[in-house]
């Protein structure tokens, strides 16, 4: 258990931006959360502490400037060689909970390897608030400038999972501010995520026959029971238990198959994928679910607790289980008793509620997404690889699929070789090669993934690659 120093003088000094540098020798003990400046409520974890109460300390040779600005804390890295450039790397989701914390870079010492120095914000607030992670991510250019006293010749925006939204909005954003970025298992289709939630639920729903409802607006408390009530009738019908690994039925397999083709299309290692994510339970409070039914959007109004109304829409979705040219009879069924939702709400074009992707880059991006993820599925790739072809900016998108099936589930050997390619990209002008994402064929084919996909992934159950 980690126990907090109360320091009145420590909690005033730490809700201003401060200067550090840390060595591990010289390591503070952790001080306490501090309360927003800016969020009501909200309190902001010592910066120079990780949550695990591990004191934050500068690597060998680098220089470290950690505090608290506009609500948010901050971590500043820069190696002594400094190449002059930067990376600014934005976290994913971190739940509803109400104290923000900063962390470090999956690549931070290859970051420092390279010359380049790195900043992470908290962000000011939790939740899913690309908008915020956005501002408090760009600010970190200004904030960077201003603590070293020299200003990056240029900057590369990455993320992960929620971040990786947070790299594709704020590159549209602030186009002249970055060279290039690296979003990884990101959310690169916005609202096209809960739209799959959406799929995942209520396609099952129809195949088992079990009679479910969308609220127009929040629903109370007592609306999660009445979710689990259906859920319980559902699950028997597929061959899901909860906590177990599946044994699907006629109907179950039916549901598979749809899920396949709304998450990228029939590819290796989906089998194994779909019984892995359907014996993770979901997130809390409904985590006495199976993962994909705790993220039903009805049990939000479709709002994702963030957005001014229902982000979601299922209107003019056709449910496909097989890939023949025309739909089968049991399809035609299926799309006539599926459950159909309309949004009230879009991704918006700004920073507020769940801002746009427009997939319309003006710096190289390369990205990376686990195949057979299905928190934040593969197809987020092919979305954003179709807006960027439709803006005309199919050159500047690289994606790359990794055999993989955790969300995030990435070897460093696989983020390193991304990063140095991108970099090399942006150097040279050389666009780096990627998978052909969009061509079924390929996708199908059994060394899907193969090529970019570097060491071991246990959970991943395929034939190897050869």
């Amino acid at each position: 258990m980690i126990t907090w120093s109360k320091r009145a003088a420590l909690a005033v000094l730490l809700a201003l931006p401060l200067t550090a540098v840390a060595s591990p020798a010289a390591a503070a003990a952790c001080t306490a959360p501090v309360p927003s400046t800016t969020q009501p409520g909200y309190t902001v974890l010592d910066p120079n502490c990780d949550v695990n109460g591990t004191p934050f300390t500068a690597l060998p040779g680098a220089t470290v400037h950690t505090g608290i600005s506009g609500g948010a804390a901050y971590r500043i890295e820069v190696p002594a060689g400094w190449n002059g450039k930067l990376v600014v790397y934005a976290h994913g989701y971190r739940g509803t909970g109400t104290t923000v914390y900063v962390d470090n870079p999956d690549l931070r010492q290859h970051y420092l390897d390279t010359g380049y120095a790195w900043a992470a914000s908290s962000y000011a607030t939790n939740g899913y608030d690309v908008g915020q992670g956005v501002r408090d991510s760009y600010a970190l250019i200004g904030l960077f400038r201003q603590l070293t006293g020299s200003g990056p010749r240029s900057v590369i925006m990455t993320g992960e999972s929620m971040g990786g939204q947070v790299t594709a909005v704020a590159i549209e954003t602030y186009p002249r501010a970055f060279a290039g970025a690296m979003p990884y298992c990101g959310v690169l289709g916005d609202t096209s995520l809960f739209d799959y939630f959406l799929d995942a639920n209520v396609t099952a729903a129809a195949l088992t026959k079990v009679k479910i409802g969308f609220p127009s607006s929040p629903p109370p408390d007592s609306y999660q029971d009445e979710w689990r009530r259906q859920v319980a009738q559902i699950l028997p019908a597929l061959g899901v238990t909860t906590g177990r690994p599946p044994v699907l039925t006629a109907t179950g397999k039916t549901w598979s198959d749809v899920v396949e083709r709304r998450t990228g299309g029939e590819r290796p290692g989906f089998d194994g994928a779909f019984s892995y994510w359907n014996t993770a339970t979901s997130l809390a409070p409904l985590n006495d679910l199976p993962f994909l039914f705790g993220l039903y959007p009805g049990l939000s109004a479709g709002t994702s607790n963030i957005a001014p109304g229902n982000v979601t829409d299922n209107r003019f979705t056709l449910y496909r289980s097989t890939d023949r040219l025309w739909p089968t009879t049991a399809e035609w069924r299926l799309n006539a008793s599926v459950l159909r939702v309309r949004h009230t709400a879009s991704a918006d074009p700004g920073l507020s509620g769940i801002p746009r992707v427009d997939g319309n880059p003006r710096v190289p991006v390369l990205s990376l997404h686990d195949i057979g993820d299905l928190f934040v599925p593969f197809s987020m790739e092919q979305i954003y690889a179709k807006r960027a072809a439709a803006h005309g900016r199919a050159n500047l998108f690289v994606s790359r699929a990794i055999r993989g099936t955790g969300h995030c589930d990435f070897t460093q050997a696989e983020l390193t070789s991304a990063f140095d390619d991108l970099t090399g990209w942006i150097r040279t002008g050389h666009r780096p090669a990627g998978d052909a994402i969009l061509n079924p064929a390929v996708v199908a084919a059994p060394t899907f993934g193969c090529r970019f996909t570097r060491g071991t992934h246990p959970a991943f159950a395929a034939p190897a690659c050869p």
